[in-house]
């Protein structure tokens, strides 16, 4: 079995049509789902850049990999894998697959993808990278002008000084772009392997719709800001939710951006998806042509989403909304019917998924489940919750989450925890943590988010233990041991197997 897999940066599930978007124009993804398993509550594991993709590379949750941060803003965390770090592409070559990856690594700053033995230009950083070589190379090849930009649109810092660059119209036709790029490559790479007779994993991985949005005019003024409905929580106050948030507001400068701007934003960020879905539409043609559609099975999925002004936000950062912790999923295998699942799943699912298609064992890949059954169309047990978490970006800032069907908890150390009732608050601006109504869901969860933490070894479990109502504890985390009068002389006390049981003594 072959292996495309397709990924976006920084992508709100909402910009496909697949996904109920009126307005954007993806017809190429609506066309892979269509013909493959859409999931609609596909979360990524942490909404980062990096720590994400560590997770799909090696099947385990960010805590367990400890790759925490994106290096650019690194306060302190690992740099890269450590080298004893099993990874999907391991397997795959020693299956006897060819590797490629083309476009966005930020896997990690000493190891980069052709340490993990894939093929493809080694293209670093977190933003198209349009001084590089080879991109510099393919321009001149077709007589294509380099890269320029103007009219940057930008906010004001709480420090004076200009806000991040939020888009800026890009001076080359469509063929210039870094995307048209990136899939002119990947055609080439798809070309060559359908040359040889060995399977291939290939992976492309555009470095949009992250921001800025740098598109040509043609998409930059591609959709009218009229059709754009601001997203509800653009309404955000921030009352009873972590200051953090507010601080985090004030950073991307939201308030000193006049709001129709905010509007056009959305709309040139629409139009950034567009230009993606297009070359999306080239590599997943010339698959068919080259005859390896029925042999090969797709993927289309982010590292995690985008708040476009949601909750007067821009980016990613410490605030777990659905904004950026819910992402598209798309995956058809060759034979299974389409369909549509609403099981809750993750992106590092699709590292047991990948394994187990090219026929390699997935154990390794602890925090993974295969979604092979999920896309063939059977039942199998599945969890009805899914956990998160989240370890800083600028400055360390701990959080873990838990959702179930209805209901999220999110877990902030420092500050006030939330509770968001997502049926009758589905844009999460009302934090219900401390309402009296909801005391027994704050309890289930809580106590839901403890065992699973402890079961999977995330020591973040320990904090939870003495802070917030889990019930009676399993473990004892007062160092009693270290008590030496006559009535605990030679007594240790043990934990026992039943979380709900109390401690026991034993002589």
């Amino acid at each position: 079995m072959n292996l495309l897999f397709l990924m976006t940066d920084q992508h709100r599930v909402d910009t496909l049509g697949c996904y109920g978007n009126a307005h954007v124009a993806t017809p190429h993804l609506d066309r892979l789902a269509a013909t493959g398993t859409r999931f609609d509550r596909f979360y990524t594991p942490t909404a980062i850049c990096t720590p994400a993709r560590a997770s799909l590379l090696t099947g385990q949750a960010p805590f367990r990999h400890r790759l925490l941060a994106n290096y650019e803003r690194n306060v302190g965390y690992l740099e890269d894998l450590r080298e004893d770090a099993f990874t999907f592409p391991e397997a795959l070559a020693a299956s006897g697959h060819r590797l490629g990856l083309i476009g966005k690594w930020h896997g990690g700053t000493r190891r980069n993808a052709a340490s993990y033995g894939f093929e493809g230009p080694d293209l670093p950083g977190w933003h198209n990278p349009v001084d590089h070589p080879d991109y510099l190379a393919y321009l001149e090849e077709h007589g294509l002008p380099p890269y320029r930009i103007s009219d940057p649109v930008r906010g004001t810092t709480p420090g004076g000084n200009p806000g991040n660059l939020l888009a800026a119209r890009l001076h080359q036709p469509v063929e210039a772009t870094f995307e048209y790029y990136l899939a002119t490559r990947a055609i080439e790479h798809l070309e060559r392997y359908a040359a040889g007779e060995k399977p291939f994993f290939l992976a492309t991985h555009f470095f949009g719709p992250h921001l800025p949005y740098l598109l040509p005019d043609s998409y930059y003024d591609l959709y009218d800001p009229a059709l754009v409905e601001l997203p509800p929580s653009v309404a955000e106050t921030f009352e009873g939710k972590p200051p953090v948030q507010r601080n985090y507001s004030a950073h991307w400068a939201f308030d000193t951006i006049p709001i129709e701007t905010t509007r056009k934003l959305i709309a040139v960020y629409w139009g950034y998806v567009t230009l993606i879905d297009e070359q999306i539409g080239r590599i997943l043609t010339r698959l068919d042509e080259l005859g390896l559609g029925e042999d090969t099975s797709v993927f289309f999925t982010a590292d995690h989403g985008e708040f476009t002004g949601a909750h007067r936000l821009h980016d990613k950062g410490p605030a777990m909304y659905e904004d950026i912790y819910r992402i598209p999923g798309i995956i058809r295998i060759p034979g299974a019917a389409p369909q549509v699942r609403d099981e809750l799943v993750s992106l590092t699912d699709c590292t047991a998924t990948i394994l187990e298609l090219a026929g390699c064992d997935a154990s390794p890949a602890v925090d993974s489940r295969s979604l092979v059954p999920l896309v063939k169309g059977e039942t199998p047990r599945w969890p009805g919750e899914l956990v998160a978490e989240f370890h800083g970006h600028h400055f360390p800032y701990p959080q873990r989450m838990i959702r179930d069907d209805r209901y999220k908890l999110v877990v902030n150390p420092e500050s006030v925890n939330e509770l968001y009732d997502l049926l009758a608050d589905p844009h999460e601006l009302a934090n219900r943590y401390t309402h009296p109504e909801f005391r027994q869901v704050r309890a289930r969860l809580m106590r839901q988010l403890y065992e699973l933490l402890r079961d999977r070894g995330d020591n973040f479990y320990h904090w939870m233990t003495s802070m917030y109502d889990i019930g009676v504890s399993d473990y004892d985390p007062s160092l009693s041991a270290f008590e030496n009068d006559d009535a605990n002389a030679g007594t240790t006390w043990t934990a026992t197997a039943d979380p709900g049981a109390t401690l026991t003594e034993t002589p």
